[in-house]
Order: C-alpha cells, then structure tokens, then sequence
C-alpha cells in the first residue's frame, strides 16, 4: 500500500464513522448542533459585512471553521481542542468568542484527566505562540504580545477546559453516588428480608412443635370418644365424630397456616367461599347447637377472585364463631348475595334469650378481618343491631386489584449496573457487586465541584464581553 493511499482510506473510514454517528444519534440532539452551527455561523460571518476586516477571507475561514468545531467537539473532543489555537489565535473576534465554549464542552469529554491536561496544555501554549508569531510577522513587538496572547490562552483555554473537566469529573460521581445509595437501599431491603424469614421460620416452628401437638392429641382422644359413644351412649356419637372432625379441619388449617409463615407455595383449593363452602360452616354451627340458616342470592360466585372467597369463608366463620361464643341459642343468618362488582356477605345473630355479660374477647378476629378486607378494597361493618342482636357484614370487591410493587430504579451514569429501590427484589444478580470508595462520593465534592467549575467561569464570561466591546467600539 502506497502512503498516499493509506491516508485516503483512513479519511474515508473516519467519514463513514460520522456518518453512522450521525444516523445514530437522536434527531433532537441533530436539530440542536445544527441550529448551534448556524448560530456560529451567522455570527461569526454576518459582521464581516458590517464591518470589513483587513484580511476578509481569512476573517471568513476562520468563522466556518469555528462553526465545524460544535459539531466535532462530540466525537473529537481531544482534536477539537487543539483545533481552536488558529481561532484564539486569529483576527476573527466573533469566531474567537465562540472558542471558550467549544474548548469548555470538549474538556469534559476528554478522559483520563491526565491526557485531558496534555491536550489543554498543548492548545494553551500553541495559541499563545501562534499569536506571537502573528504579530511579529506584522513587525509588532514581540514580548507585550507575547503577554497578551499569554492572557488570552489562559481566558479562552485554560479557564474553560478547568471548568469543563471540573463537571465532567461531577457527572460521574453523580452517578456513582446514586449507584452506591441504591446499593445500600437493596442491601438493606435483603438483610431486613433474610431477618423476617428468620423469624417467620421461628414462629413457624414454636406453632407446630406446641399447637400441632396439642390439635393432635385432641384428634386422637376425639377419636378414641367417637368408638366409646358409638358402643356406650349412641346418641352422643354424632357430637363425638363432629368433635373429631373439628379437630382435622383445625390441623390442616394450621399446616396451611406454617406453609405460609415459611413462604412455601400455600394456595387456595377454589372450594372455599362457595355455596357448598358456606352451608358446610352453617351445618356445622347447626351441629354445634346454634339455629343457623343460609340465604344464598347471587349467581356470580364462580366469577369471584379466590381471595375474595377466602375473605368471604373468613367472615362467615368468625360471624358464627362469634355467635356461638356470644349469644348462643339465638337465631343465625348468614346472607350472601353480590351488587354487580361486590360481594356482600352478612352474619347477623339475634339477641340471645338469656342475656349474657360480655365475654372476655380483645375483637382481635374483627381487627384481622378488617385488615384482610381492606387490603382487597372492600370494607367491613360490625356493631350491635337495633333488635338487641349484632351484625358483621362485609362489601369486596368480586375482582381485587392486584397490587404492584412499587420501584424506583435509580438512573446511573454509564453502562454501570441499575440496583432496584427496597421495594422489591432486583434480577439478574444486580446488587452482588460491593459499593465503591466513600472517598470520592461525598455531596460536599459534588457541590462543590459545580460550583467552583461556574466560578472558574466568571474571568472568561468578563473578558468575552470585553473583547466584543471593545470590537464593537473598535
């Protein structure tokens, strides 16, 4: 390969480079540099007309290449750089305005630090150079330009690519801050998760080593008093068995229960909260001594959520239990029927016909019906009738929303792992990784950071407005 064609190809390589940089990038960020370049453009070349300069075309070429500078300061951030010394260094006032800003974008873009400071450093001395040389060729003394040009690298150059890279040295530890917080928001929510299954697991197993054993030994003489009823006092065999199913019911119902607290896959069978379910817990009342009757009027059950269901047995059973316990011998009615989206289930218990005092219940099962109601969005009423008797009815909704986890996933600079909020577990293995140096994510450096970068700022904004002044007046 023959050396003029290697440069040939490498310049069409870096054409093809833009051009896919260019199709890639978003169209808002195309319209921006391309009203920016028009900007510069106009004005950089529109006081050429006002005002001829002793040297037009090179005032003019000066202008176009401040303007192909915006554009190239995103790709090129360390060649656009060193491509504003003809322009600092220029006679062209309007096009050097726009250099401090070019050199203060690209600055940010430059990484490491290290070759940033070579690059700033390199563009300082060749403007100030450059300036020089241009002044001598017009026969001008040498050292009070020198001086100047000096000044206006330090004012165009140095001032700005300080700031730039103050910011761009913000920006990442901005997010690396919120990196290491989210970190400590999932780390946090996992140890609080792993200390609730501790203790669930706890009181799993206390429940099951004491009520586990104490329900089967009920079954077990439960059942042992069913055999003696049946040879000895048959008319008391019917209570016995009643007896020793009661206690089956409660034992599976505890397994389900323990399945629970050790977040084991415990879910609904379907059966309970229907027709067959409630008029199965009224016979059972019935057996236990109570007048219990059910009025069933709806025909959406099967449309009703499970939940919903289990919300619906759920009242049913404390209606009656509380009946029972409360105001036995009194008439039961367990009421079912839906409105459209609700269903509404009602105990409703006369008073008793020997007046009774208060038993010694905390209303603990109405606070825990409460809860479960409410958390499906239906609500719960419960209170003395105006017959003397009480009332326990609940409205749910047949369909319950499902409610969805909230996240805040926090934005994080670069291709850096996103860590989910403690909402909610994260997938995929994110927050495994351990958080990075404290020393370099404090808010008293970011802040300050940005502030010092605007205060750096100031020298350069005054000796901008300066020189068009002072071209202005010129």
């Amino acid at each position: 390969m023959t050396p003029a064609v290697r440069p040939w190809r490498r310049a069409r390589r870096e054409a093809a480079a833009i051009r896919d940089a260019v199709r890639a990038a978003p169209r808002r960020t195309v319209a921006t540099e391309s009203v920016l370049v028009g900007l510069v453009l106009l004005c950089s070349l529109a006081p050429i007309s006002l005002i001829p300069p002793a040297h037009p075309v090179t005032t003019a070429l000066l202008g176009v290449w401040a303007a192909l500078l915006v554009p190239a300061r995103r790709l090129y951030p360390a060649l656009t750089v060193l491509c504003c010394v003809p322009v600092v260094a220029g006679d062209n006032v309007w096009a050097m305005v726009v250099a401090p800003f070019v050199v203060w974008s690209a600055a940010r873009r430059i990484a490491p630090a290290r070759r940033a400071w070579k690059v700033v450093g390199a563009s300082a001395v060749g403007s100030a150079l450059a300036a020089t040389a241009v002044q001598s060729l017009s026969g001008l003394p040498t050292m009070p330009y020198l001086a100047a040009g000096a000044g206006m690298s330090g004012l165009f150059i140095l001032l700005p690519a300080l700031s730039g890279m103050m910011l761009g040295r913000r920006r990442p530890l901005t997010g690396l801050l919120r990196e290491r917080n989210a970190y400590l928001e999932q780390a946090r929510f996992l140890t609080d998760e792993a200390a609730r299954m501790e203790e669930r697991a706890r009181i799993a197993a206390e429940m099951h080593d004491l009520l586990g054993h104490r329900i089967g030994l009920i079954s077990m003489h439960a059942g042992a008093l069913q055999l003696a009823a049946e040879r000895q006092a048959p008319p008391l065999a019917a209570q016995a068995e009643l007896l020793r199913t009661t206690a089956g019911t409660a034992m599976e119902e505890l397994r389900g229960i323990l399945g629970v607290l050790r977040h084991q896959s415990y879910e609904e069978t379907g059966e309970r909260g229907t027709r067959e379910d409630l008029a199965a817990l009224v016979a059972d009342s019935r057996n236990a001594g109570a007048d219990a009757e059910l009025h069933w009027n709806a025909t959406g059950v099967a449309d009703a959520d499970a939940r919903t269901r289990q919300a619906v047995h759920r009242v049913t059973r404390e209606g009656l239990a509380n009946a029972l316990k409360h105001a036995s011998g009194a008439p039961v009615r367990v009421t079912y029927h839906d409105e459209g989206d609700l269903v509404v289930v009602s105990v409703v218990n006369d008073a008793p016909p020997v007046p009774r005092s208060p038993g010694d219940g905390n209303r603990s099962g109405l606070v825990g019906l409460r809860e479960r109601i409410g958390l499906l969005g239906g609500t719960l009423s419960a209170g003395p009738s105006p017959e003397g008797g009480f009332a326990l009815s609940a409205r749910i909704p047949a369909r319950p929303a499902v409610p969805k986890p909230v996240y805040a996933p926090s934005p994080v600079y670069a291709p850096s792992p996103v860590y989910a909020a403690s909402s909610g577990p994260v997938s995929g293995g994110a927050g495994s990784q351990p958080p990075l140096s404290t020393e370099v994510l404090t808010w008293p450096r970011l802040l300050g950071g940005g502030c010092a970068a605007m205060l750096v700022l100031l020298p350069t904004v005054g000796g901008t407005l300066l020189l068009l002044i002072m071209a202005v007046l010129h």
